[in-house]
């Protein structure tokens, strides 16, 4: 099975930052920020920006003659041992974070030996998860989770999962024929949000963006209540702008 990446916006913040993060790891004893703009080519603004993110995430500190050093978040991304329960608890902190910047419950999405696995998520009781009334892996196609996931396969990949979970009418919304939900996840640009307007549940929209780290295939996703519909979108985009710190993660 082949994967269909496409770099987004996210993609390449989290390479920007990356660079930066590395050229502050090579020196040691610190990196002021013009020395950091010299070397990364990055713009003032651009570089700014970057190290306020990496300093939130704890990748970076400033040492008190303002010179850049790598922090704490990093050592223990760095580190073998605990290096799983660290990512877990990196994560969560970055879903929190967008949940409360969306006003909405988001999720985290992979797509791992042929199924689909919502691996985290953040809800409160004011942004509360979504019912999953049918199991995620069997609702790909009605799903926005399950349509961005099964967008950044090929048509073989595509092809193949569909024939391992039938496509059940889950509400009046629901696309049941192959032909043409593989042209609509064909017609998907990789910059876009995937939709879907009840197409899961009566009562609920979602939205989901792509996040790829090497050749894993990922998504960030998130639910709200149909009256609230009128935000999708504006929610979707705040989203895919704030998914650049959980690239980041997994790409350490």
């Amino acid at each position: 099975m082949a994967l269909k990446h496409e770099p987004t916006v996210p993609y390449h913040s989290a390479q920007d930052a990356l660079r930066v993060l590395e050229t502050v790891a090579r020196h040691t004893t610190g990196v002021t920020d013009a020395e950091l703009a010299s070397r990364t080519g990055l713009d003032t603004e651009r570089l700014t920006a970057l190290l306020r993110m990496l300093r939130r995430e704890g990748y970076v500190e400033q040492t008190t003659d303002g010179a850049y050093v790598t922090g704490a978040a990093l050592g223990r991304l760095g580190s073998a041992q605990g290096r799983d329960e660290a990512l877990r608890t990196q994560l969560q902190r970055n879903l929190d974070r967008l949940r409360d910047s969306v006003g909405a419950a988001v999720y985290m999405s992979r797509y791992v030996d042929g199924e689909i696995h919502v691996s985290q998520w953040a809800d409160s009781p004011t942004t509360p998860a979504v019912n999953e009334w049918v199991d995620f892996r069997s609702a790909a196609h009605a799903s926005a989770i399950g349509k961005s996931l099964l967008g950044q396969l090929d048509l073989n990949g595509r092809r193949d999962h569909l024939s391992r979970h039938r496509m059940a009418r889950l509400t009046s919304r629901t696309i049941t024929n192959e032909r043409a939900l593989l042209s609509r996840l064909d017609a998907q640009a990789p910059t876009v949000p995937v939709l879907d307007l009840q197409e899961y549940a009566v009562g609920t929209v979602c939205a989901a963006v792509p996040i790829t780290a090497g050749s894993a295939v990922g998504c960030l996703a998130l639910s709200l209540p149909v009256s609230h519909a009128h935000r999708l979108r504006e929610a979707a985009d705040t989203l895919n702008r704030g998914a650049a710190p959980v690239l980041l993660s997994l790409a350490i």
